[in-house]
């Protein structure tokens, strides 16, 4: 059995969806494998000064420019003839969706054989839950609070998959922790194929999200079986393949767990923003096709 490239006794929450998505994919990369990541929950919770939960080569670059830095990488090993390395980058939503967006637009232009990998947990956690381009429309956050004039964000969370496909990224894929089958495989085949590769990874996040100890997995098994989050891969800008969804739960099942959703449920007119949610859930079932 291959021992585990991402260490125990790092500092992440307990019950935080993050290391596992790093433990999964470190799984599926394995030893030959350099790792780039920006600053947030991974960087402060695994390399604490002296100490490292890493068992690859890894290394901390901005917020804003962790692909530049693998670029910077993969130019390097093959200007000495070594292609033999997997190269990650590694890094949240808020360096991924917002911060970073721009070197991850030109690692994509350029075809740099990396994969990106985005632990996406929804908003800013690491400085204290910041609204980001992915957190989801209606959520509460510090910057979205709700109130008399507010139901909490008002902005559509960024189709970041999409703008990757339409990038022309080799390999673009969703995966979710409650499926680590899949996730460690869309990982091996992003290695596979040449040219860059991004893969969005749901990491629920108990202290952002809040919700009940011990539910990290099945909060990630929501998401998917109501359709608001669907697992999907494209390769070369061709859906090849999708996670069936086989009884398709409402997504009222997927909110009423978490801290972040409890005011559409008590506040005046909740059920609209709610039926406006099973909107979107129900438009990413017809347009990937997830029900049987």
């Amino acid at each position: 059995m291959q021992e585990s490239l991402f260490a125990p006794g790092h500092r992440a929450c307990a019950g935080c969806g993050m290391p596992i998505v790093i433990k999964l994919v470190l799984d599926a990369a394995g030893p030959n494998t350099i790792v780039a990541s920006s600053t947030g929950c991974l960087e402060v919770t695994s390399t604490p000064f002296p100490e490292s939960s890493w068992k690859v080569p890894w290394i901390h670059s901005l917020f804003e420019n962790p692909a530049s830095v693998a670029s910077g990488i993969e130019i390097a090993f093959k200007k000495f003839g070594r292609t033999d390395i997997n190269l990650l980058v590694i890094a949240g939503d808020g360096s991924t969706f917002d911060i970073g967006i721009g070197s991850i637009s030109g690692m994509f232009d350029r075809g740099h054989n990396i994969t990106y990998i985005c632990y996406d947990n929804e908003a800013y956690m690491n400085t204290g839950v910041q609204r980001s381009g992915s957190t989801p429309i209606y959520a509460s956050t510090t910057t979205t609070p709700i109130g008399t004039q507010s139901p909490g964000n008002l902005v559509r969370k960024k189709d970041m998959p999409a703008i990757a496909v339409a990038h022309g990224a080799s390999y673009v894929a969703t995966a979710s922790i409650a499926y680590p089958v899949d996730l460690r495989r869309k990982v091996k085949r992003s290695l596979e194929i040449k040219g860059p590769a991004y893969i969005q990874i749901n990491a629920p996040c108990i202290t952002g999200w809040s919700y009940a100890d011990g539910d990290t997995i099945e909060q990630a098994k929501l998401v998917v079986e109501t359709c608001i989050c669907p697992l999907y891969e494209y390769v070369d800008g061709e859906l090849v393949g999708v996670k069936k969804v086989r009884n398709k739960r409402p997504v009222e099942d997927y909110l009423k767990t978490q801290g972040r959703y409890k005011h559409l449920f008590r506040a005046e007119g909740g059920d609209v923003y709610i039926a406006n949610i099973q909107a979107i859930a129900d438009r990413n079932a017809e347009k990937f096709g997830l029900l049987d």
